[in-house]
């Protein structure tokens, strides 16, 4: 066992002598009187990147930066090192007959990952690297861990997420994620803040868990004395907005749902909801298709992508297709053409799947089929649409044909990115429908809504036809940065603590 863990230990060993070594510094800087962490400000007047693409207008003219040092090459009376700021990594040409025989012996005691900040003048060097020549070098703040060796950086993808600081200043591409990720959801903004929609704020505590089909995280309301929990769904309440008269609505924020993690699905994760009156889930369709694409030109800079290796087509107008269709097109089956729900679990047998629900409707069991042979054959942005009214307690019914509801998802990739309706408006209906998930969260189904009877009685005051749209937003950044999995575009995932 000694054997075993020797590795481990040396690596124990040798990362606290480095610990140890820098603290040593610092007491050392401290002793002469020069704290690295007494700066309360650094004024700067360019960036690395800025600098590098715009070379003729900075020539041999003096920049202030700072940033954090990456790399140094200490050579004498003159050294090398390479400084990364917000926007990028630039070299600085360090000599001590320029910065003073002081500041030039402190600057050879900082370490890879000390804060710094410099001015000079702007040059290219021998070898053609544009950098800048200091004459002045100060520590802004001192780094007191060791960054990951320079050439492989931060690999661990458990230790990634957990230390995503690390993650950050290590790999430029994960930065630049991140920043996407905030230009796309300012993309969001604006575009529907052009087209008259209004952001609003709900709760995020409730009394009732509706608003969708899930299983709630709960909490207790100490001052009112009450369970509540934390919203699945921003639905009903924007819906109450749109009974008040703000016709057209959006919520930009988090949602919780104590379910399962996947590469696709986080218990925590921001959703796009928002309503418009006087429309149905055709303008829903229009809205979804403009919306990416306007994402994806102002972001990327065209509406064709790649993500996974695949190319995508984010040209509106995007491709409509009913569920049933779909389900036929790829098993050659026709579920509506069955006359009852056992025929129908027949079928879904035959293809391979067994459903446990022995009383399932034709309805549920398309659902089930499409969702385990159809969807992830799904890879261009495609419309599938006219859903069993089973599984949409929200939505309208078809006026020519009640046993399917106006409602839409979008798939792309093989995953779902959103979900809409033509809105239920009638409150009888709803109050039906209310009750039947009622009957379905007794049975012992976790997931099915409770009466809401403050929704209901909001639609009694009558809601407008409306359309409605929910996008989780993770999964739009997933595609618009290639990145596999949702972890990759959360900051700060949810991970299980490291036991001691």
């Amino acid at each position: 066992m000694e054997e075993t863990n020797l590795p481990i230990q040396n690596a124990e060993a040798e990362m606290s002598e480095l610990l140890k070594v820098r603290r040593e510094k610092l007491s050392a800087l401290t002793a002469a009187g020069k704290n690295p962490y007494a700066a309360v400000r650094y004024d700067r007047d360019a960036f690395s990147t800025d600098i590098k693409e715009n070379y003729a207008q900075y020539e041999d003219k003096e920049v202030s930066l700072a940033g954090r040092m990456m790399s140094k090459r200490i050579m004498g009376k003159a050294s090398f090192a390479s400084i990364r700021d917000a926007k990028g990594d630039i070299q600085i040409y360090v000599r001590r007959d320029d910065v003073g025989e002081e500041s030039y012996i402190d600057f050879k005691t900082y370490d890879i990952g000390d804060i710094i900040g410099i001015r000079g003048k702007v040059f290219t060097t021998k070898t053609g690297e544009i950098s800048i020549h200091c004459d002045h070098v100060e520590i802004l703040s001192k780094s007191l861990r060791p960054l990951p060796e320079k050439f492989h950086g931060l690999t661990d993808v458990d230790m990634r997420y957990r230390q995503r600081y690390v993650d950050l200043i290590m790999n430029p591409d994960v930065r630049a994620t991140f920043i996407k990720r905030s230009r796309i959801t300012a993309e969001i903004r604006r575009y529907l803040n052009a087209q008259g929609f209004i952001e609003v704020e709900t709760p995020i505590l409730s009394t009732v868990a509706s608003g969708a089909n899930a299983r709630p995280f709960m909490s207790y309301y100490n001052a009112l004395d009450m369970q509540v929990y934390m919203r699945i769904a921003t639905e009903l309440p924007l819906k109450m907005c749109i009974v008040g008269g703000l016709e057209k609505v959006y919520e930009l924020g988090h949602q919780f749902r104590n379910e399962g993690m996947d590469a696709t699905h986080n218990p925590e994760y921001t959703s796009l909801e928002l309503y418009q009156a006087y429309t149905d889930y055709h303008g829903m369709m229009e809205l979804a298709e403009n919306l990416l694409a306007h994402c994806a030109e102002n972001v990327l800079g065209s509406t064709k992508i790649t993500y996974r290796g695949q190319q995508i087509d984010l040209t509106p107008p995007f491709r409509r297709q009913s569920m049933n269709d779909a389900v036929l097109e790829h098993t050659g089956v026709d579920f509506y053409a069955c006359k009852d729900g056992e025929e129908a679990l027949a079928k879904a047998k035959a293809l391979g799947l067994e459903i446990e629900d022995k009383t399932a409707s034709i309805g549920k069991v398309l659902f089930k089929v499409f969702d385990e042979f159809v969807e992830s054959k799904l890879i261009q942005p495609t419309f599938i649409i006219d859903y069993p009214v089973e599984v949409s307690p929200l939505t309208k019914r078809k006026p020519d044909n009640p046993a399917l509801v106006e409602r839409f998802e979008l798939f792309i990739s093989g995953a779902e990115y959103c979900n809409a309706f033509s809105e239920l408006n009638d409150p009888i209906d709803q109050r039906a429908r209310f009750e039947h998930q009622a009957q379905e969260k007794a049975k012992g189904d976790d997931e099915a809504m409770p009466i809401d009877e403050n929704f209901i009685a909001a639609l009694e005051y009558g809601m407008p036809p409306t359309g409605g749209i929910g996008f989780g937003i993770d999964r739009i950044i997933m595609l618009l940065t290639d990145s596999p999995t949702i972890r990759d575009v959360l900051l700060f995932p949810t991970m299980k603590p490291i036991s001691d």
